[in-house]
């Protein structure tokens, strides 16, 4: 039953000092099994949630501790989406009786759906994507990104309350979907754990991959999508200083077009100027620790991006970066303090000389501070002290709790 908060003062304390609030938690990813910034989201929000209420993770894929695990398996031999929605189907069966249900990302958006109508709770959405920006996930699920937008489109407009991660994010929320009423779209940014993420004096990773520590370097972390913008870094990198190592820790292709534009970009890459080190496999996070610290500067070329936790991971190993200035990103890395920004506009992204004049101010700014690797040690400490300052996990769990308290509130 849902608690009777008729009589709770503002902000629902009474709800947590008398009887905590169950929230049913529907996501795709969760630790041990993460591979994009929802999972890390998410991987890190529960503990810190679990202070607060008590929480159940549905999740999808391998069975795994501390959450029921849904294989996406239904209908077998199904477009991916469809089995998507199998696995939300059985989330929302498998989800024990709660005051609040929250989903994440379109994967879980129709499991969170569904279980706000069938157990009459509310549902809350975090939006660390949104499926307009992403017209390129139709190569990678064909009829399915059809399907996926519905999803999203779908939950978002019946939701409680959708959270945003980043400012910008709420402003692409609200100009996806004008539908929704401004007050319902609260913003509550991504975190980072400084004490996973901390500057890592070893070097072993880092011989074990061949990468020169006493050597300038810029390093890149992530998937190899088109969101990532990694072939803008590709195509930069030949106009980098040669003497700067670029190390490309960057797998999991969405398409194998992709796949294959990269690998060709790659080797051209290789056979001009050398110091190009790149590994296919995702590396374990305490590796990927170790390789952020010793960088002289991580670099972000996404073309879209709510946040970006990759850069406050960055930045919490005191590593300068030089990004895109797009989305939520702004927000993250202050430009001129903690690092650098490069203006691109996704409307031109089908302009040759646009993008190749954004991939030459991108190589510039790189340039710039692995040229000044005392500027960019600076940059770096100052980066570790906003994380710290600004995106604990703490914080970020209470002001979540928040949003939990005024939905279930305003059900009374």
């Amino acid at each position: 039953m849902t608690p009777d908060l008729s009589a709770a003062p503002s902000g629902c304390d009474d709800l947590l000092m008398t009887n905590r609030m169950r929230v049913a938690l529907f996501t795709r990813e969760y630790p041990p099994y993460i591979y994009g910034g929802a999972g890390v989201h998410v991987g890190q929000l529960v503990p810190a949630l679990r202070e607060l209420v008590d929480v159940e993770v549905q999740a999808m894929g391998e069975p795994r501790e501390g959450a029921a695990a849904h294989p996406e398996n239904f209908p077998e031999g199904a477009n991916a989406a469809l089995r998507v929605f199998g696995a939300d189907l059985a989330m929302t069966a498998a989800a024990g009786p709660a005051d609040l249900v929250h989903s994440h990302t379109w994967y879980a958006n129709l499991g969170g759906l569904l279980t706000g109508l069938f157990q009459d709770i509310p549902h809350i959405v975090t939006s660390h994507s949104l499926e307009p920006h992403r017209p390129w996930k139709a190569e990678q699920l064909g009829g399915g990104y059809r399907l996926s937008s519905w999803a999203e489109r779908t939950a978002y407009a019946s939701a409680a309350a959708v959270i945003a991660v980043s400012e910008g994010m709420r402003t692409d929320v609200l100009a996806s979907y004008p539908e929704l009423d401004p007050d319902r779209v609260k913003v509550v940014r991504n975190g980072i754990d400084t004490e996973e993420f901390r500057p890592d004096p070893g070097t072993e990773v880092l011989r074990s991959i061949g990468m020169d520590p006493d050597k300038p370097s810029v390093v890149f972390v992530g998937r190899i999508t088109r969101q990532k913008g990694v072939i803008h870094l590709v195509r930069a990198a030949a106009e980098l200083d040669p003497q700067v190592q670029l190390v490309l820790l960057a797998g999991a292709p969405d398409t194998p077009e992709i796949a294959r534009q990269i690998e060709a970009s790659v080797a051209e890459l290789q056979a001009s100027r050398g110091n190009v080190i790149w590994i296919e496999e995702m590396l374990p996070r305490q590796s990927v620790r170790q390789v952020l610290s010793h960088a002289t500067v991580f670099a972000c070329p996404s073309v879209y991006e709510p946040l970006g936790i990759v850069n406050l991971e960055a930045m919490a190993c005191e590593t300068a970066v030089v990004a895109s200035a797009v989305g939520g990103i702004p927000e993250v890395v202050v430009d001129g303090e903690t690092g650098l920004l490069v203006p691109y506009d996704p409307a031109r992204a089908e302009d040759p000389a646009y993008v190749a004049s954004f991939e030459s101010a991108f190589a510039e700014k790189l340039n710039e501070l692995t040229a000044d690797p005392d500027r960019a040690r600076q940059m770096g400490v100052a980066g570790r002290q906003r994380a710290i300052a600004e995106f604990s996990w703490p914080t970020i769990a209470e002001q979540t709790v928040q949003v939990y308290r005024d939905a279930v509130a305003e059900r009374q």
